[in-house]
């Protein structure tokens, strides 16, 4: 199943898409797919009559976006930093979400270096501590495609990434989310990334350092997931920062994210 949230004629619906078009969930006035997540409930019936006009937003507002950093092989060789012994975990504030078509922008009095990474995002589903690296996959509900912008020079002068990683703008996220049934393994997907249709990125999930399973059990162990937090997974390589020589997003950019099985994110680039 296919699902999100779209806007039409000023109201907000759970989506599900079916053959292109988007059909509206018998849910309560008001109720997000972040609260059907966290019910447990089975996702009601969509309607037959898709929704006229209707406008893709984000498909979730996340409690938290746990995010990791250097977890593909090839992004280490490119970068020719150490290979971590564990999964490095930073977080970016959920205020940094944008949808599908929205602008990513770019404020020159922070950063001069804004920088792309394609990644596959986990959608949590079920309260997840201390689970076993055997069980964590069935705490998923979903996945989605994520863009984790990064300003280099804000990341590397500050020491650490929050702030490089969560300027407003910074997390596109969508367009859809496709539930865990339809993507029996998250460690088969090619997943890339084209700016101004040149293709920058193209790997596969399987290289990533840790999977996605080990992912959830680590962080699990650590802090609780809850239903509806957003895991993205790190990048690979291909980043502009540590292309020869190194490129950046600048105004008039068009960035597409894309994952097999999932689908393509667009933003365009804006400055202030």
């Amino acid at each position: 199943m296919r699902i999100g949230t779209a806007v039409a004629e000023g109201r907000r619906h759970i989506v599900v898409e079916r053959d292109g078009a988007l059909l509206p969930v018998d849910a309560p006035d008001g109720a997000s797919l972040v609260d059907l997540i966290r019910s447990g409930a089975a996702t009601p019936p969509a309607g037959d009559s898709p929704l006229e006009c209707a406008r893709l937003l984000a498909p979730l507002q996340p409690g938290k976006i746990v995010a990791i950093g250097l977890n593909y092989l090839d992004h280490i060789r490119e970068s020719d930093m150490e290979r971590p012994e564990r999964p490095l975990v930073f977080t970016k504030f959920t205020s940094s979400v944008i949808a599908d078509g929205e602008e990513i922008r770019i404020d020159r009095a922070l950063t001069q270096r804004v920088d792309w990474e394609v990644e596959l995002a986990v959608v949590v589903g079920r309260t997840t501590t201390r689970v076993p690296v055997a069980e964590a996959l069935d705490h998923v509900y979903g996945y989605t495609v994520a863009n984790d912008v990064s300003a280099r020079d804000l990341q590397f002068a500050d020491g650490q990434w929050v702030r490089a990683k969560s300027l407003d703008t910074f997390c596109p996220l969508g367009r859809l989310v496709v539930t865990a049934d339809e993507l029996p393994d998250p460690q088969a997907l090619g997943l890339r990334t084209r700016v101004n249709g040149e293709t920058v990125q193209d790997s596969s999930t399987a290289e990533m350092l840790f999977g996605v399973a080990e992912l959830l059990s680590y962080c699990s162990h650590s802090f609780t997931l809850e239903p509806g937090d957003v895991l993205l997974t790190g990048t690979p390589w291909g980043c502009g920062e540590f292309m020869d020589p190194p490129r950046s997003l600048g105004a008039g950019d068009v960035v597409e994210v894309e994952v097999d099985g999932i689908g393509t994110l667009r933003n365009p680039v804006v400055e202030r």
